[in-house]
Order: structure tokens, then sequence, then C-alpha cells
């Protein structure tokens, strides 16, 4: 599977950097996938290979005041910039882009965007950028690959609860905080974007 994404990202031919979104829901390998591509690419070709985890672009929480904090409207519509990342990443790295980009708003420290170091993609650059969400209509005319991953929602729980119980506060909050507000966000955004029908590549993880 990964020689064939590997072929499939080097057969889109632009005058622009290449911007993979790697989207699907939570736990089902996105960040996995993006990295192993990303080791895959450098091992094929010599054009420099940008990664970005939009995860980075999330809001301060104090800043996601539109809907109650542990609601799926906030987690779904006040999580993430949007306008950050058009600005900062995937603009720049578009047609009539400046090439000037960066993969963070903030960084661990807290560090704000402005403050952050401008890096320069030559333009046959590849951007390969996981997260959820990234078919929303905020961001998905600034794709020229999508690669959804296909997680059943059931699974996609088991997982995550298994996965983030540690810093959740144990399993029974975990499960509660990704009942109420990860899993009902996650089916909106499927109910109303239909990302599997939308994306170029479909891959159904086991």
């Amino acid at each position: 599977m990964i020689g064939e994404l590997v072929r499939r990202i080097l057969a889109v031919d632009l005058d622009h950097p290449v911007r993979v979104g790697i989207d699907g829901p939570s736990a089902a390998g996105k960040t996995t996938l993006a990295g192993t591509l990303a080791g895959a690419l450098r091992a094929t070709t010599d054009r420099v290979i940008v990664r970005a985890e939009l995860d980075h672009f999330m809001r301060m929480v104090q800043d996601r005041n539109a809907y109650p904090y542990d609601s799926a409207e906030s987690y779904y519509l006040d999580a993430w910039d949007y306008p950050a990342i058009r600005r900062e990443l995937l603009v720049p790295l578009g047609p009539g882009g400046d090439r000037r980009y960066r993969t963070a708003l903030t960084d661990a420290a807290g560090t704000t965007t402005r403050d952050l170091p401008v890096h320069i993609a030559p333009d046959d650059a590849i951007l390969l950028a996981d997260g959820v969400f990234l078919q929303r209509p905020e961001l998905d005319r600034h794709w020229d690959l999508r690669i959804y991953l296909h997680l059943d929602a059931a699974e996609s729980l088991r997982r995550g609860v298994a996965r983030d119980r540690h810093w959740m506060g144990g399993a029974e909050e975990a499960e509660r905080r990704y009942r109420t507000r990860y899993v009902p966000g996650e089916e909106r955004y499927r109910a109303e974007v239909r990302p599997r029908e939308h994306a170029q590549i479909v891959v159904e993880v086991p």
C-alpha cells in the first residue's frame, strides 16, 4: 500500500508544491501513515517533503468560547484556526503562493505564529498534512490530493479510548469525552462533508 501511495503522490504534476491531506477519524492512524509516507518518499525522491500535523493549528482552549468546551459543536466548529491553516501553510504552497510557510500556529512553549520560523519550499516540494476535518469547506479547495482513512466509528472509539485514557484521567472519562464530543463531531463531519466519497484515495483501516 505504501508503494502505491508513493506512486500516486509522485504522479501529481503541478507547478507548485503538491499539498496532500491525510484525513480520517480519531485513532485511524493518520499521523503514523503520514510519517511512514514521508520516510518512503524521502527514500524515493530528492524532492523536499514537508510534514505538518494540523493539530498544531488548534486554537488555545481559552479562545474556544463559541460553544461549551466539552460539546461536539466546539470540537467540530471551534477547535481549529482554519484561516491560519490557509494563511500560514496551504495558500503559500498553492498556485501563486510565495512558498513561505509555517507548520504550526503555536509551539510547545506557547510561542505564537508571528515568532515562529518561516520556511521556504521549492516549487516541487510535497506537503503531507494530517488531521481530522481536512475536507471541510474552509480547507477543501486547497488540497491537491486527498487521502481518507476509513475506520468504523465503534473501532475509532475503542482505539481512541485505549490511546487517550492515560492523559484523559482514565478509560471511563476518555469514553465519556469520546461519546459526547469526538464521536458526534466526527459523525456530523461525515454526514455534512462525505469525505470518503470525495477523497481521491480511500484506505480501509483494518
